[in-house]
C-alpha cells in the first residue's frame, strides 16, 4: 500500500500478489492530513468489500510521503530551536557561502539566519582539523547554556561544532549533558546527520533537522498509532527527497529527509515508463491540484542536485543534502484565474486546494480555476469525476469564468476558458525549459511523461510548444508519486570524512574505512525486514584537485583496493569524471580525497508487477460537445482508457477518460494503447 499526501488530493495505491493494483483518491484534509489518509483507505476497503481493519490487517508494507515537513519550514511553524556552535563561530548560518542571484541589486534585504542569534549559543572548546583537542570542552559553560535553553523554552537543539566530523568527542559529550539536564527535548548532532566538510551546509542541515523533530516525531507517532489502532500490523516506510525509502523510525531521527519527499517519487516512476517505450531521456511531469512538478531523467539516471534550497536561491536556506532535482511552479488544476486592474489575466500560483476547491466542486469556492476551465470546455465529464465519486457543477464553473474572466476581458466564455488553459500551459512550458533548453537538452529529442491527475488536460499543448512528439500517460499516472514509492528502493547513505592524497594513498586505511561503511550497510539491510531483495552497496569518494574549492563524486569500481591497479582505476575514473563535468583534466596533479560514502539499497517490491486492472476491450465510446481553438464547438468521441484494446489507435479531437484523469487528444494528435497499459500520444498536428 502506498500513500501520497498532496496539497489537494491524497493518493492511495494498493498492490498485492496475484491481483492488479488499484488506485484511490480522497481530498486532503486540513489541518489533520491523517483524516484524508483514512478516507482513501476507507475507499479501498469498500472496493474490496471488507472493513478498514481487515484491509490494514492484511497490509504487510505501507509507503508514505507527506508535505508536512516542507510546509512546517515554509510557513515558519517548525519548532523553537537553539543552535550550539563553537565559541567564536556563531555566525555560520548568517554568513552562509555567499552568492547572489543579482549581484547589482542591493535593495534585496540580507536574509535572516534559520536560527536567530538570540537562540545561538557559543560553546567553549575547540577541535583541530586533524582531530587533536586544541581547547577542552567547558562543561560548566555547557550547563549554563542548558539552563538558558530551559528559561527560553527551547523545543529542539542543533549542535554543530567545528571539526566534529574528524573528532566528535565534544558533540557527543554535549549530547550526554542535554539528555541528562534537558530530557525530552530532541537534538541533532551535525557529525551524525551530515558528515560533510562544508561548515555552512553541515550546520544548516543540522538546524533544519532539529527544528523538524518535534512536529515530525509527533506526526509519525500519531500516524503509526492511528493506523495500528485500525488494524495495521505491517511495516511503515517513509519516502525521502533522495528518491528512496526509510523506516518511519529512521525518519523520526532524520526528518530532514522528508523535505520534498512526494515530488521525488515521480521521476522514479517516470523513468520506468520511459524505458518501457525505449526513451532514455524523459521530461517527467506531475500535475496536481496545487503545483506542477517537472524533472528530467537523462540517460536513465535520476536528476540529482546538492543545491536544494528551501525558498529562493541564496535567500532561502540550504538543506545541505543531495536530493532528486524537481522544479515546481504554482500551476495545477486548482490554480486560480483572475484579471488584474490593468486587464491582464493571471493563473496561479494561488490555489483553491481541496477546500473550498474549484467552483465546480460545489464546496463554497467562488473563484474559477484551471479545472473549472476544463469543465467548461467539455474536457472533463462532470458526471464521471474521480470515476463518479464526485459530480461537478458545470454551470457554476461557467458562471464563475464569465464573471471573473470573460466579462473583464470582453470575450466569450469558451475563449476565456481557453485563455486560462493557455496561460497555465505557458507557465508549465517555462518550467520545463528551465530543466531542458537551459541545460543544453533539446525537448524534441525527449519523451514526456504525463503524470498527476491534471496532466492530461494540456499535456499535448505543452508537448507541441516544446516540439516534443511523444507523450506517455501511465495507467497509474494519476498517482505517479504513490506508484513511484512502490517502484523505489529502500535506501540510506553512510559517510566517513577521512583526508587522503592519491600520491600517498594508504590502501589499508582505505579498506578499513570501506569495511566500516559496509558493516553499517549490512546493519541497515538487517532492519529492512524479510521483504528486502536485490540488496546492493555502492561505494564512492568525494575528491578534488589541490586548491579546488568543491569536490566531485566518483564511484568506486568495487568494494576495496586489493592492489595498486585498483588505485590507478580510481585515479583514471576521477580524471574522466572531471572531464565530463568541466571539460578539462589535470593528469599530472594529485587527487585529494575528502570523504568516503556507501549507498545501501534494496527493493521491497517488483515494479514490473504494478499495473492497474484491465477491464477488457469494449467499443463504448460516446460523443459529447467540446471546444477547441482549431474547431470551435464540436461533437467529439470520448473513450474509456480501461476499455481500450492493446494497439487501439484514435485520432483527435477526442478524450480518453479514466477513473482518475482525463487525457485530451487535441485535433491532429494520435493516441495508442500499449500492452503495458499506458497510453502513448503523438502530439504532432
Amino acid at each position: 500500500m502506498s500513500i501520497d499526501v498532496g496539497g489537494t488530493f491524497t493518493d492511495l495505491m494498493v498492490d498485492e500478489p496475484g491481483r492488479a493494483a488499484t488506485m484511490f483518491k480522497s481530498p486532503t484534509t486540513y489541518p489533520d492530513p491523517i483524516g484524508g489518509i483514512l478516507g482513501a483507505i476507507e475507499l479501498a476497503a469498500q472496493a474490496r468489500g471488507v472493513g478498514v481493519e481487515a484491509l490494514l490487517g492484511e497490509t504487510e508494507i505501507l509507503f508514505h510521503s507527506t508535505t508536512r515537513a516542507i510546509n512546517a519550514v515554509i510557513t515558519g511553524n517548525a519548532a523553537r530551536t537553539a543552535l550550539l556552535a563553537t565559541e567564536g563561530h556563531p555566525d555560520i548560518l548568517l554568513i552562509r557561502e555567499g552568492g547572489r542571484t543579482d549581484p547589482f541589486n542591493y535593495r534585496v534585504p540580507y536574509p535572516a539566519p534559520y536560527i536567530p542569534r538570540a537562540l545561538t549559543f557559543e560553546v567553549p572548546g575547540r577541535i583541530w582539523a586533524d582531530g587533536r583537542v586544541h581547547k577542552p570542552l567547558d562543561e560548566a559553560a555547557v550547563l549554563a547554556i542548558i539552563a538558558e535553553l530551559k528559561a527560553k523554552k527551547v523545543e529542539a537543539v542543533a549542535v554543530a561544532l567545528i571539526w566534529s566530523i574528524v573528532n566528535p568527542a565534544h558533540e557527543e559529550r554535549v549530547a550526554e549533558l542535554l539528555e541528562e539536564h534537558l530530557p525530552g527535548v530532541p537534538y541533532t548532532l551535525s557529525h551524525r546527520l551530515n558528515p560533510t566538510v562544508r561548515e555552512y551546509r553541515r550546520t544548516s542541515s543540522c538546524a533544519i533537522d532539529a527544528s523538524l523533530k518535534p512536529i515530525m516525531s509527533d506526526y509519525l507517532r500519531t500516524l503509526k498509532a492511528r493506523l495500528e489502532g485500525r488494524g495495521l500490523k505491517g511495516q511503515i516506510f517513509a519516502v525521502t527527497s533522495q528518491g528512496g525509502l526509510v523506516d518511519v523510525a529512521d525518519l523520526a531521527e532524520r526528518p530532514i529527509l522528508a523535505l520534498n519527499s512526494g515530488p521525488a517519487m515521480a521521476p522514479v516512476a517516470g523513468r520506468f515508463f520511459a524505458e518501457a517505450e525505449g526513451a532514455r531521456t524523459a521530461i517527467v511531469t506531475d500535475a496536481g491540484g496545487t503545483t506542477y512538478d517537472v524533472s528530467l531523467v537523462r540517460e536513465g539516471a535520476l536528476p540529482w542536485t546538492r543545491e536544494t534550497w528551501l525558498g529562493p536561491v541564496y535567500q532561502g536556506n540550504l538543506t545541505g543534502f543531495p536530493s532528486v532535482d524537481v522544479k515546481s511552479v504554482g500551476a495545477g488544476g486548482g490554480s486560480i484565474a483572475r484579471v488584474d486592474a490593468a486587464g491582464l489575466l493571471h493563473v496561479g500560483p494561488e490555489s483553491a486546494g481541496s477546500t473550498p476547491g474549484p467552483v465546480c466542486y460545489g464546496r463554497g469556492g467562488t473563484r474559477p480555476t484551471v479545472t473549472d476551465a476544463a469543465v467548461v470546455l467539455g474536457y472533463i465529464d462532470p458526471a464521471f469525476f474521480l470515476g463518479g465519486q464526485m459530480s461537478l457543477g458545470r454551470e457554476a464553473a461557467r458562471e464563475a469564468i464569465a464573471r471573473e474572466v470573460a466579462g473583464p476581458l470582453g470575450i466569450g466564455v469558451e475563449e476565456a476558458a481557453l485563455s486560462v488553459l493557455d496561460l497555465a500551459t505557458e507557465s508549465m512550458v517555462h518550467a520545463i525549459e528551465d530543466i531542458t533548453v537551459k541545460q543544453g537538452i533539446d525537448p524534441e529529442e525527449t519523451a514526456m511523461i504525463g503524470g498527476g491527475g491534471a496532466a492530461g488536460i494540456n499535456a499535448v499543448l505543452i508537448a507541441r510548444r516544446l516540439r516534443c512528439d511523444t507523450v506517455i500517460f501511465p495507467d497509474v499516472g494519476a498517482a505517479l508519486s504513490a506508484a513511484g514509492a512502490m517502484m523505489s528502493e529502500l535506501t540510506t547513505e553512510f559517510a566517513r570524512t577521512a583526508f587522503m592524497k592519491t600520491t600517498a594513498f594508504d590502501r589499508d586505511k582505505a579498506n578499513a574505512i570501506i569495511a566500516e561503511l559496509a558493516a553499517q550497510a549490512q546493519g541497515f539491510f538487517a532492519k529492512a525486514g524479510p521483504h528486502a531483495r536485490d540488496k546492493r552497496i555502492d561505494f564512492s569518494i568525494e575528491g578534488r584537485y589541490p586548491s579546488q574549492v568543491w569536490e566531485i563524486d566518483v564511484p568506486l569500481r568495487g568494494d576495496g583496493f586489493a592492489s595498486e591497479a585498483d588505485v590507478a582505476a580510481l585515479i583514471a575514473d576521477f580524471h574522466a569524471r572531471h572531464t565530463e563535468l568541466f571539460s578539462f583534466r589535470d593528469d599530472g596533479d594529485a587527487i585529494e580525497i575528502m570523504s568516503w560514502r556507501a549507498l545501501a539499497r534494496c527493493r521491497l517490491s517488483d515494479p514490473t508487477l504494478i499495473r492497474l486492472a484491465q477491464e477488457g476491450a469494449v467499443a463504448d465510446s460516446t460523443r459529447r460537445p467540446m471546444y477547441f481553438r482549431e474547431t470551435g464547438l464540436t461533437e467529439a468521441p470520448a473513450y474509456r482508457l480501461e476499455h481500450m484494446a492493446e494497439g487501439e489507435e484514435i485520432t483527435g479531437p477526442a478524450i480518453v477518460d479514466s477513473n482518475f484523469t482525463t487525457i485530451v487528444v487535441n485535433p491532429g494528435a494520435r493516441a495508442v494503447r500499449r500492452p503495458g497499459g499506458h497510453l502513448v500520444v503523438r502530439s504532432a498536428a
